[in-house]
């Protein structure tokens, strides 16, 4: 009879996995990492205090093809200045400490590693509070943890099962996220639903300017910004504007697009959006590109309701 030869197994082989599998198997660990975080934030921004949203999701999509390939080489750069390290360093500790490499060492020298970055991320930033430095840490140490114990298995087949089960993940967190919007245990942001009642008064820009509106639909602007970039978001002496006019509110059932125009001869600022919460409302304009969300603020003024 001849021989067979043994079905091949997912069993750990002897030998290393070539280097350049073990570097694209954490560039894949690596660009998981990066989808679930995004997932993540965009539930945590929906849930956040916001501008209405001025995007171009055309643009968006014809740049994904970009953003692929620059996530791509950042995580190629972050295998090779981070998850390699990783890797020697837990083989060296596991020959000094135990005589032997093991797994546990990669979750130790991934802190270790991840405690130098973040703390000069923190020093960089100007500082944070305990907590999220301890959360920063935490995280970071897993997001490295995961690609370095995947770089020293030595499974034959280990891409499918990380490319299925990364998958899966992403789909698990998009999912939950959407049952927690619908459960009500997560709550997303909406600005607060006024009427024109609700805007006569006075509204501050907490440095000197201010716009009064009457009920009868006149408005009265003082030292209001009226030229704000992003260079000069505070504004001159020469770039603010006082005088009357008026104004009338353009309500929406959605809330994003509640707009208040004013209209002043001395002035030629654009409409105001309505921000902030049911407690605390603003009016804001956007200064420069919306999409970075630098904003031009108006509170209502103390004493005022």
């Amino acid at each position: 009879m001849t021989p067979t030869r043994p079905a091949p197994t997912d069993r750990p082989t002897g030998g290393k996995r070539p280097w350049g599998l073990s570097l694209l198997l954490s560039i894949l660990a690596l660009l998981l990492e990066a989808v679930i975080a995004l997932v993540v934030s965009f539930y945590y921004g929906a849930t956040q205090e916001s501008p209405n949203v001025i995007g171009t999701p055309a643009l968006l999509v014809l740049a994904l093809p970009v953003i692929a390939v620059f996530a791509t080489v950042v995580a190629a750069a972050l295998s090779m200045g981070l998850v390699l390290p990783i890797v020697w360093l837990a083989g060296v500790l596991g020959r000094r400490v135990g005589g032997r490499e093991a797994w546990w060492w990669v979750p130790v020298a991934a802190g270790a590693v991840s405690l130098v970055v973040v703390g000069l991320a923190v020093a960089l930033s100007g500082g944070s509070g305990v907590g999220s430095f301890a959360l920063g840490w935490v995280l970071t140490s897993a997001a490295l943890a995961v690609p370095a114990l995947l770089w020293r298995s030595r499974r034959r087949r280990v891409f499918g099962p990380v490319l299925l089960w990364g998958v899966v993940a992403v789909v698990l967190t998009a999912v939950l996220g959407g049952v927690g919007f619908w459960t009500g245990l997560l709550k997303e942001y909406r600005p607060p639903a006024l009427t024109s009642a609700d805007l006569v008064g006075r509204w501050s820009d907490g440095s000197g300017g201010t716009l009064a509106f009457s009920a009868d639909g006149r408005v009265t602007a003082v030292d209001i910004d009226d030229d704000v970039t992003e260079d000069d978001p505070q504004g001159g002496e020469d770039d603010r504007c006082s005088g009357q006019g008026t104004w009338a509110y353009t309500s929406d059932p959605g809330r994003w697009s509640q707009e208040v125009s004013v209209t002043v001869d001395a002035c030629s600022f654009e409409n105001w959006y309505v921000g902030g919460t049911e407690g605390r409302p603003t009016l804001y304009q956007y200064i420069g590109d919306p999409d970075s969300w630098d904003l031009y603020e108006l509170t209502r003024a103390q004493g005022e309701t």
